[in-house]
């Protein structure tokens, strides 16, 4: 069968941290990352579950500080002051 290369960056301390892995469990580099590739294309999807971490902004804890504050607009306990007024209060 007929081969075809793929050259990946990775930073250096990955690469060898992915190779010692290759290595305790007998298999190459290269076998480890055709062994992705089938997989992949044996699934139809990516063979493991990839995740982002969470946007602090929808934290539960920033989610109820927001509800919060709405319902303060909506009861009226709120002052707005334009730039210049607070920059006049800052500036006494």
């Amino acid at each position: 069968m007929a081969q075809a290369s793929i050259n990946v960056r990775v930073e250096p301390e990955a690469k060898m941290q992915f190779e010692d892995f290759c290595n305790q469990i007998g298999m190459s580099m290269s076998t480890a990352i055709n062994v992705f590739i089938k997989a992949t294309l044996r699934a139809k999807k990516i063979p493991f579950e990839l995740v982002a971490e969470p946007d602090p902004f929808y934290s539960e804890e920033n989610m109820e500080w927001l509800k919060q504050s709405a319902r303060e607009i909506e009861e009226g306990k709120v002052v707005t002051k334009t730039i210049e007024e607070l920059e006049a209060m800052v500036n006494g």
